[in-house]
Protein backbone atom coordinates (compact mmCIF):
# COMPACT_ATOMS: atom_id res chain seq x y z
CA UNK A 1 0.00 0.00 0.00
CA UNK A 2 1.60 3.71 -0.84
CA UNK A 3 2.19 6.00 1.71
CA UNK A 4 2.47 9.73 0.49
CA UNK A 5 5.47 11.53 1.54
CA UNK A 6 5.70 14.91 2.30
CA UNK A 7 8.41 17.35 1.91
CA UNK A 8 9.98 16.98 5.22
CA UNK A 9 9.47 13.12 5.30
CA UNK A 10 7.22 12.54 7.41
CA UNK A 11 4.48 9.67 5.60
CA UNK A 12 0.74 10.24 5.69
CA UNK A 13 -2.00 7.44 5.06
CA UNK A 14 -3.82 6.80 1.94
CA UNK A 15 -7.41 7.03 2.18
CA UNK A 16 -7.42 3.04 1.84
CA UNK A 17 -5.00 2.45 4.66
CA UNK A 18 -7.21 4.66 6.68
CA UNK A 19 -10.64 2.28 6.04
CA UNK A 20 -8.92 -0.78 6.29
CA UNK A 21 -7.34 0.44 9.77
CA UNK A 22 -10.51 1.09 10.70
CA UNK A 23 -12.06 -1.97 10.10
CA UNK A 24 -9.36 -3.85 11.73
CA UNK A 25 -9.81 -1.82 14.58
CA UNK A 26 -13.65 -2.61 14.65
CA UNK A 27 -12.97 -6.33 14.44
CA UNK A 28 -11.12 -6.42 17.24
CA UNK A 29 -13.59 -4.57 19.78
CA UNK A 30 -16.25 -7.06 18.15
CA UNK A 31 -14.19 -10.09 19.55
CA UNK A 32 -13.46 -8.35 22.78
CA UNK A 33 -16.91 -7.61 22.66
CA UNK A 34 -18.23 -10.50 22.84
CA UNK A 35 -15.73 -12.33 24.97
CA UNK A 36 -17.75 -10.47 27.80
CA UNK A 37 -19.86 -13.21 27.41
CA UNK A 38 -17.70 -16.09 28.47
CA UNK A 39 -18.09 -17.27 32.24
CA UNK A 40 -14.98 -18.99 32.12
CA UNK A 41 -12.63 -15.81 32.45
CA UNK A 42 -9.48 -17.98 31.81
CA UNK A 43 -10.91 -19.16 28.74
CA UNK A 44 -11.50 -15.64 27.89
CA UNK A 45 -8.36 -14.64 28.49
CA UNK A 46 -6.79 -16.93 26.52
CA UNK A 47 -9.30 -15.94 23.28
CA UNK A 48 -7.87 -12.26 24.21
CA UNK A 49 -4.15 -13.17 24.01
CA UNK A 50 -4.93 -15.35 20.98
CA UNK A 51 -7.09 -12.62 19.21
CA UNK A 52 -4.19 -9.94 20.53
CA UNK A 53 -1.47 -12.15 19.19
CA UNK A 54 -2.97 -12.57 15.98
CA UNK A 55 -3.62 -8.90 15.38
CA UNK A 56 0.18 -7.88 16.21
CA UNK A 57 1.30 -10.01 14.46
CA UNK A 58 -0.66 -8.88 10.79
CA UNK A 59 0.28 -5.09 11.77
CA UNK A 60 2.30 -4.17 9.55
CA UNK A 61 0.72 -6.03 6.05
CA UNK A 62 0.87 -2.95 3.04
CA UNK A 63 -0.83 -5.22 -0.07
CA UNK A 64 -4.55 -4.48 0.75
CA UNK A 65 -5.95 -7.53 -0.88
CA UNK A 66 -3.83 -9.39 1.34
CA UNK A 67 -5.35 -7.36 4.36
CA UNK A 68 -9.08 -8.01 3.52
CA UNK A 69 -7.92 -11.49 3.21
CA UNK A 70 -7.17 -11.43 6.95
CA UNK A 71 -10.23 -9.73 7.78
CA UNK A 72 -12.57 -12.09 6.35
CA UNK A 73 -10.65 -14.48 8.20
CA UNK A 74 -11.04 -12.61 11.35
CA UNK A 75 -14.68 -12.40 10.88
CA UNK A 76 -15.54 -15.82 10.28
CA UNK A 77 -13.79 -16.79 13.34
CA UNK A 78 -15.50 -14.26 15.27
CA UNK A 79 -18.96 -15.53 13.65
CA UNK A 80 -17.51 -19.19 14.89
CA UNK A 81 -17.06 -17.36 18.60
CA UNK A 82 -20.69 -16.28 18.76
CA UNK A 83 -21.97 -19.40 17.71
CA UNK A 84 -20.21 -21.34 20.35
CA UNK A 85 -21.81 -18.92 23.08
CA UNK A 86 -24.99 -19.07 21.35
CA UNK A 87 -24.56 -22.77 21.88
CA UNK A 88 -23.03 -22.71 25.39
CA UNK A 89 -26.00 -20.71 26.87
Amino acid sequence: MLMLKLGNGVSIATFMQFVLRQQSLKLYREILRSLKQLDNKDQAREIKQWARQDFECYRNLQDPEVIKMHQARGKLALKELRASLELAK
